[in-house]
């Protein structure tokens, strides 16, 4: 869904009068301008449907899929509001976390968080390279066993070069369609094993499925819940990958600089809407993912007994599979795990890229919006973030446990983008343009179970609470 426009030479992080363009009316109009949230879904449906959904729906069977919808659904308005902030200023998430106080040397204490955040984060990248490389050993083995460590080493290796050498570039247009093209093949697989499975064996039926929306939560399933709630749907992480996918997008570029004059607010406006359609597109895409994945562990794994760990993951799942359904499935999981996998390392390096480049300019290193400086900071994470997540996973050989770390560190992080979309709604965008009542309450409520769930991971993940 890319335009020519979206591929400019103008910087879009710099905002001129001169390349405002009137915003569409409708869906129909809106289609060819939509994607930032097609890249946000690539790298949603990903390590944590694959591997803590997956994984939780083992362990508690049919009883969290009410989970599924809320942990989704709950962070969105966080999300559009964040979105909406940075549409009609043009700056990005990392820049707008530095303003609020209180301020330590320059450096605002969100800032520091995540920075601090984003280092624990490396587990969790890294058990998405190590799940990529564990199908792709099954898939196609190299050496006496599927995962033997010669074998997931150098697919591993394979993973890391393939993804500095096609994502050097880190243009916008390149990163949607990818995106776009893997979220497609990934829905497709996956719907097809999970929502096919009532005509097998293996089948499931309305009574699973009424279980599993009486919004109650097993003994023992606690941890993983939160783990589930901290990795599906938006994570702090994709809500502040958003802001900079708009802007490379156009939108704010679109909207011009704040003028103060009625023309630019309906401007605003009418791309605000635009974000709301792409926003709610996303959301639909990752949810049916979140939710195939969930059914897959529900229906396939609990009934037998496994609740797979470590390495054992991708094997278990694929073995089943083949046990149950036969080989075809099997394969057909792999591959739905491949494209998975690998929208979500395609999505999530040219984020972490641009995140990490703006971390070094808002700690002084360079100007954000001297191009030339912003392309080679970013090219340079771009080489050394698949090698570091790489290194990880070899070092650690537990996609689970890194995977759900990230998820908990994600989680606690919340609370601090909420405290900071709030902050900036109040002191940067106008009133008119904050969004109805109606938003306002979806807001509040969103930001209030944010925190409320946040605090809670807090206590039981770093107080030893059950």
């Amino acid at each position: 869904m890319t335009t020519e426009t979206s591929t400019s030479a103008r910087d879009p992080y710099v905002l001129t009068s001169d390349e405002v363009k009137e915003p569409p009316a409708g869906w129909r109009g809106s289609l060819r301008f939509l994607g930032p949230g097609l890249i946000l879904s690539a790298s949603i449906v990903g390590s944590g449907e694959l591997i803590a959904t997956t994984a939780l729906g083992a362990e508690a069977g049919f009883a969290l899929l009410w989970l599924v919808v809320f942990s989704t659904l709950v962070k969105v308005a966080v999300q559009v509001e964040l979105g909406r902030w940075s549409i009609v200023t043009g700056q990005t998430a990392l820049e707008g976390y530095n303003k609020v106080p209180p301020r330590f040397r320059g450096l605002g204490w969100i800032s520091l968080l995540w920075i601090l955040m984003a280092v624990v984060k490396v587990l969790q990248v890294g058990g998405v390279v190590g799940g990529l490389a564990a199908a792709l050993s099954i898939l196609m083995p190299v050496g006496s066993g599927p995962l033997e460590f010669t074998s997931l080493a150098i697919w591993t290796a394979v993973v890391v070069v393939a993804a500095i050498v096609s994502l050097y570039s880190n243009k916008y247009t390149l990163i949607e369609r990818g995106a776009v093209g893997l979220t497609v093949i990934f829905v497709l697989i996956t719907c097809v094993i999970a929502f096919g499975l009532p005509f097998t064996e293996v089948g499931y039926g309305l009574a699973e499925v009424r279980t599993g929306l009486s919004f109650t939560i097993p003994g023992g399933a606690v941890g993983a819940a939160i783990a589930m709630f901290g990795l599906t749907g938006v994570t702090s992480d994709e809500i502040t990958y958003y802001t900079y996918w708009c802007i490379e997008k156009g939108y704010a570029r679109w909207v011009g600089p704040n003028d103060g004059t009625p023309e630019w607010r309906e401007r605003a406006r009418g791309w605000i809407r635009v974000m709301y359609r792409d926003a709610l597109l996303s959301w639909v895409v990752y949810t049916v993912g979140t939710m195939a994945f969930f059914v897959m562990g529900a229906a396939v794994l609990h009934p037998a007994g496994l609740v797979p760990e470590g390495n054992d993951m991708i094997t278990t799942l694929s073995r089943t599979y083949t046990e149950t359904l036969g080989e075809w499935a099997s394969t057909a999981y792999l591959l739905g795990a491949v494209a998975v996998l690998g929208s979500t390392l395609w999505a999530a390096l040219p984020s972490w890229t641009r995140v990490a480049a703006n971390a070094v300019s808002v700690c002084g290193g360079f100007d954000w919006r001297d191009t030339a400086r912003r392309t080679w900071w970013m090219r340079a994470f771009t080489v050394v973030f698949p090698i570091t997540w790489g290194a990880a996973y070899l070092y650690f050989s537990s996609p689970v446990f890194m995977v759900q770390t990230g998820g908990f560190i994600g989680g606690v992080f919340l609370i601090a983008v909420t405290v900071a979309t709030w902050y900036l709604r109040r002191n940067e965008v106008d009133e008119g343009l904050r969004g109805g009542r109606w938003f306002s309450v979806a807001l509040t409520v969103s930001s209030l179970l944010i925190v409320g769930l946040g605090v809670y991971t807090a206590i039981s993940v770093f107080g030893g609470g059950n």
